[in-house]
């Protein structure tokens, strides 16, 4: 089963050519924008996720989740795909390959408090997962929104 090497958080993240680039990596908390009035504004957001594939495990596809969750539990939103690797030309038999992932977009938190973000892949018999959790802050003086869910945009 691939196993997930790394998820991280940054501003902004994309995966090209079997390479990861992110930029403004490695926070653990941000600060929701809100204007004079208390309307949320919108924040954009990376993810990372690096998964290593055994070489018995490649030309395979495999399910993958990446989920973001408040501390209570519930689900903000979840993106959902697959992930699969071929063995390129000239790798060295038995080898591990990597593979990567990246989600970015512009997303509002409507309210304050402990998040986590998930990514998981397999199925409910096996599977690897890894996590990385960050807080969302207000502005000062700026009380919690109204609860709801999350608003999440991938870019067009």
């Amino acid at each position: 089963m691939p196993q997930i090497e790394f998820v991280t958080l940054a501003h902004h993240a994309e995966a090209i050519d079997g390479l990861l680039y992110v930029q403004g990596a490695g926070w653990s908390e941000l600060e929701q924008p809100v204007d004079p009035e208390g309307n949320l504004g919108m924040l954009h957001m990376g993810i990372g996720v690096s998964l290593t594939i055994g070489w018995n495990e490649t030309n395979r596809s495999y399910p993958l989740t990446v989920s973001v969750e408040h501390e209570d539990g519930e689900q903000l939103f979840a993106v959902e795909g697959s992930v699969e690797a071929g063995r390129p030309a000239g790798a060295t038999p038995g080898a591990d390959l990597r593979s990567v992932l990246a989600v970015s977009g512009e997303v509002q938190f409507a309210r304050p408090g402990g998040y986590v973000v998930r990514a998981y892949v397999g199925d409910d018999e096996g599977g690897s997962s890894r996590a990385v959790s960050f807080r969302v802050r207000y502005p000062q003086g700026i009380g919690p929104a109204p609860t709801g869910p999350a608003d999440f945009r991938l870019p067009e």
